[in-house]
């Protein structure tokens, strides 16, 4: 039992929370009720807690020369490792809990019951300035509710602040199915937040010496349902980007007008009131005008249906030189991604390995292609973190591989860094994508109720077919993506498809779709018999 919260009880906790999530991460990972074997929170959120104890067990015993005390400073390095080591949307959300948690502790001489509580309120802050829009029935709220149950505790005492965090963080997550439709039909809580309570539940254990009682508000499961992918809407058609010298009160004000004009908002800052500011909108000419009335936008680029350019400026000049990172899994792609003279990181890879292998191409520009929507926040905290070491990274947020094939082939050294990115945006949000695969269990899609094994055909991320032959969905999906207009059909065959798949997709195609040309590849991918672009 512990009355301040010192450096010795940080290790513990970061300890003790690493042993929980590992011993729950099969049943967190459970909690992904999409019939799609990918997109593992339990898996991300023991590998970004990992990395935070390496952090500690390297460096807790040097303290930096700049007044913070041992405890804070075990904070820093266990926040530092878990940004470092972030994996998918909710490692790099935990990350900001921990940063808010340290930076509020850091100077703080003793951690008593209510530097504690002001340490989540600032945790929840961090958290929520992590996500362009937060939503309710997640990991955000659970911390919220954590946090606001501490503030009300309203005493000094560090067991009842901790308890009372923890309690009610259970009795938040419980209630995740009530604010979130999709946990509602699945019968499950947010995952996310389960790990978070989890953590919760550890500090107790830590603070109080006490062992927690059974797993506070525990999954349960109903039939089951259908999750939604993160994704931004095809409401909005217009892409709208530009440069910002404002002040950061200016650039509060404009988020909240640009979040209600559209949707994919991520203005990011480099530190000396220059911001770079990206929106998906209908209205463009809205979109402009906030800016100038925030300040002066300048370098405005507007384009149709593209995806995320996500720029970050470089404090130090370096070097000229120019390169591409590409998160790829499979032989084949890595190959094909290689010969284009990209470096390529293995999937689902740590902010730290995207930043290693920015910092290994030697150039100062970098452009990264995380074709993943769960490595698209690993990629920005990277971009962030080469920013202090002077690289520029812009990030073009590819959902596919097949969307960075088309990206990489319109690259242009001799264009302007900005405008060549542009321009692999333009080119990877033209190229429409599909994933053929197998439903690893049982789900209501919105095309219908699957079972485990059928064939299942995504179009940008959504399920449109159910079928029970792989070839005739593939040549399903294929004549439904064409029927949308299409000039070149790019195939990307997994490690496990059956000999001949590309030929009969292709020769389908030569027959019903004369005048489209097909491009096919080996990709190796796992999971995923048939990829395919068409631009």
């Amino acid at each position: 039992m512990v009355d301040t919260l010192d450096a010795a009880a940080v290790r513990r906790w970061c300890a003790s929370g690493l042993a929980a999530l590992r011993r729950h991460q099969g049943e967190i990972d459970d909690l992904n009720v999409y019939p799609v074997p990918d997109g593992d929170t339990g898996t991300n959120l023991v590998l970004t807690l990992t990395s935070a104890q390496q952090a500690l067990a390297m460096d807790l015993g040097t303290l930096p020369d700049d007044g913070h005390t041992p405890h804070g400073h075990a904070l820093r390095l266990m926040a530092r490792g878990a940004l470092l080591g972030a994996r998918g949307n909710s490692g790099v959300i935990l990350s900001q809990i921990l940063r808010g948690l340290a930076d509020t502790l850091a100077a703080a001489p003793t951690v008593r019951g209510r530097q504690l509580a002001a340490a989540f309120a600032a945790a929840t802050t961090a958290a929520y300035a992590a996500v362009a829009r937060p939503v309710e029935g997640t990991l955000l709220s659970v911390v919220a509710a954590a946090a606001r149950a501490a503030q009300r505790a309203d005493t000094d005492d560090l067991r009842t602040v901790a308890r009372c965090a923890a309690e009610e963080a259970a009795r938040a997550l419980a209630r995740t199915p009530e604010q979130l439709p999709e946990l509602a039909r699945a019968g499950v809580v947010d995952a996310g937040g389960r790990g978070l309570c989890l953590l919760l539940d550890a500090l107790v254990e830590v603070i109080t010496g006490e062992s927690p009682g059974p797993p506070s508000a525990p999954p349960v499961r109903h039939p089951p349902a259908a999750a939604v992918r993160e994704t931004g809407s095809d409401a909005y058609a217009y892409e709208v980007q530009y440069l910002l010298d404002a002040t950061d009160g200016a650039v509060a004000r404009l988020r909240t007008e640009l979040d209600a004009l559209g949707d994919s908002l991520a203005v990011v800052g480099d530190g000396s009131g220059t911001w770079n500011v990206h929106v998906h909108v209908n209205d463009v000419g809205a979109a402009v005008e906030a800016g100038v009335v925030a300040g002066r936008p300048h370098r405005i680029t507007v384009t149709r249906f593209a995806d995320q350019v996500a720029a970050v400026a470089p404090a130090a000049p370096r070097p000229e030189g120019r390169a591409a990172v590409v998160v790829a899994t499979g032989a084949g792609i890595a190959d094909l991604v290689t010969a284009e003279g990209a470096v390529v990181v293995p999937a689902n890879p740590s902010t730290g390995e995207l930043l290693d292998a920015i910092r290994a191409t030697g150039a100062a520009r970098v452009v990264v292609l995380p074709n993943d929507p769960n490595t698209q926040s690993v990629a920005s905290a990277a971009a962030r973190e080469a920013h202090g070491l002077g690289i520029k990274v812009s990030v073009v947020p590819t959902r596919s591989p097949v969307q960075a094939l088309a990206a990489l082939a319109v690259r242009d050294p001799k264009r302007r860094f900005e405008d060549d990115v542009i321009a692999m945006a333009e080119a990877a949000g033209a190229c429409r994508y599909a994933e053929v695969c197998h439903a690893a269990r049982e789900a209501l899609t919105v095309a219908g109720p699957c079972r485990a094994g059928d064939v299942l055909a995504l179009v940008e991320g959504e399920v449109h077919l159910i079928g029970q032959d792989l070839t005739d969905t593939c040549t399903a999906v294929v004549d439904r993506m064409l029927g949308g207009g299409g000039e070149l059909v790019t195939l990307l065959c997994g490690a496990d498809a059956p000999a001949g798949l590309a030929d009969r997709v292709r020769a389908h195609v030569e027959r019903a779709w004369p005048f489209v040309e097909v491009q096919a590849y080996e990709g190796g991918q796992p999971y995923y018999p048939l990829l395919l672009g068409v631009e």
